[in-house]
């Protein structure tokens, strides 16, 4: 019996299909995934329970005739599922339809066969005496800032992708906002607040900075507010969205006391230090709401809730080998879009995939040979973007069974370690900063 699986909010994205106007990560996936022999069959999974992620994602397809059709059947355990499709394989394989090997293909890359690496292309590389740690974008995607060893911090304008060839030369993005020794030693960690009109830096000197931001004339607006509650270095900061109140809550943590504080972006002051780690705090990450989620050098992950002032869940650090009863500390972390899924880097090159409502480990895989110390989901949550200190940039796919190997293939190299990697907010492009000296923009040429 054919039945239309139920519109659940189990998964980020409210249709099956995607039409080639939506953005370019979407679009990618028209060409991606080839028809089967059966026409428009997709490989996809629905759980019945809202608890569970069910370890698949639904995957975009436009129809040839332009209307969408939606064939699922029913197995013996009542779960949606359309015909496999081949896509998923062994990590770096060559699989059929799988996404990755197809990027260039669908890309329009010179009519390259599915199966080709995809091949980014640097596009700026901003030079410094230090090296470089923080990357961000901004959230309208126009401009992006950097923090280095060297204490300085720049905003630098984003370029016209379409502009680029595979012959493509690097060159010297734009600097628009310069400011030297805005610390007082080298800046680690930076973020924006979701409207953008917000910078806040964290360093070793013990400090947050934090600055009102005219995007419009690229250039700082006010007196800086500099926050000293902090014992160690700030590792990470991250902003929450005081809904009602209509403002930006500031997320500051690192090591010294090993507490996160909580700061009122208006006033400026500090008005929670949340307790629970025994180690340095090393990455924070929001999805939106009064949520967020850290993880520490104590090989642990806590999941916090600003309406009960503390710890909601903590997941340990899985065992890092065989026999091995201790995980690794965990050095970054990320949420899905839809806040049901959580990937982490661990010291020893593993990452972990957890399902949040499930409240279980999907799967770990090691796709480094070196510490992660950067990961992100991709906007659409189609792929997973590392950086680690065996000097690589690693693409992942994360399109069918989450529970099998996932394909995983080196996208990009720096001529030292990677620290961080940030994807642009809607285009299929990234950023990459390094120990040698350098943060890289990466992207796609087009037709």
């Amino acid at each position: 019996m054919i039945r239309r699986p139920p519109r659940s909010t189990l998964f980020p994205y409210t249709t099956l299909f995607r039409s080639r106007t939506h953005t370019k990560e979407s679009r990618l996936h028209f060409k991606i995934f080839e028809k089967s022999k059966k026409g428009n069959d997709i490989e996809m999974m629905y759980s019945k329970s809202s608890d569970s992620l069910a370890h698949f994602r639904v995957h975009p397809l436009e129809s040839s005739s332009s209307k969408f059709r939606e064939q699922q059947m029913k197995d013996k355990n009542g779960k949606f599922f359309c015909a496999k499709h081949g896509m998923v394989g062994s990590t770096g394989a060559k699989t059929t339809g799988s996404t990755i090997g197809s990027i260039n293909a669908s890309n329009g890359n010179g009519g390259q066969p599915a199966g080709t690496k995809p091949k980014f292309i640097a596009v700026t590389s901003l030079e410094d005496v230090q090296a470089i740690r923080a990357a961000e974008f901004h959230p309208n995607g126009k401009l992006y800032a950097i923090g280095s060893n060297s204490k300085t911090l720049r905003v630098c304008a984003y370029p016209k992708m379409t502009d680029i060839r595979e012959d493509h030369e690097t060159y010297q993005p734009t600097v628009l906002f310069k400011r030297t020794r805005h610390h007082k030693g080298s800046i680690y960690c930076l973020a924006w607040n979701a409207t953008g009109d917000l910078l806040a830096t964290g360093s070793n000197d013990k400090s947050v900075r934090l600055m009102k931001f005219n995007s419009e004339t690229c250039n700082v607006e006010g007196e800086d507010i500099e926050l000293t509650m902090h014992d160690g270095t700030v590792r990470d900061v991250c902003f929450v969205e005081d809904l009602s109140n209509k403002s930006s809550l500031l997320i500051s943590g690192g090591a010294g006391d090993c507490k996160i504080y909580v700061t009122d972006c208006v006033t400026g002051t500090p008005f929670q230090a949340l307790s629970g780690h025994s180690g340095h705090i090393l990455s924070l990450y929001t999805w939106g709401g009064a949520m967020f989620v850290s993880s520490s050098q104590d090989r642990t992950i806590r999941f916090w809730d600003l309406r009960t002032r503390g710890c909601v869940n903590l997941i340990p650090s899985p065992p890092s080998g065989t026999g091995a009863v201790k995980g690794s500390p965990v050095t970054t972390v990320a949420v899905d879009p839809s806040g049901r899924m959580l990937v982490s880097g661990q010291e020893d090159a593993s990452c972990m995939l957890y399902d949040i409502r499930g409240n279980r480990i999907i799967q770990c895989f090691k796709p480094h040979t070196s510490d992660i110390r950067s990961i992100r989901f991709s906007p659409k949550a189609y792929y997973l973007l590392s950086g680690s200190y065996d000097n690589k940039i690693v693409l992942t796919d994360l399109q069918g069974d989450l529970t099998l190997p996932l394909p995983s293939l080196v996208v990009s190299e720096h001529k030292d370690k990677v620290i961080q990697c940030r994807w642009h907010p809607t285009e299929f492009a990234y950023l990459s900063t390094s120990a040698d000296k350098t943060a890289t923009l990466w992207g796609l040429p087009p037709n």
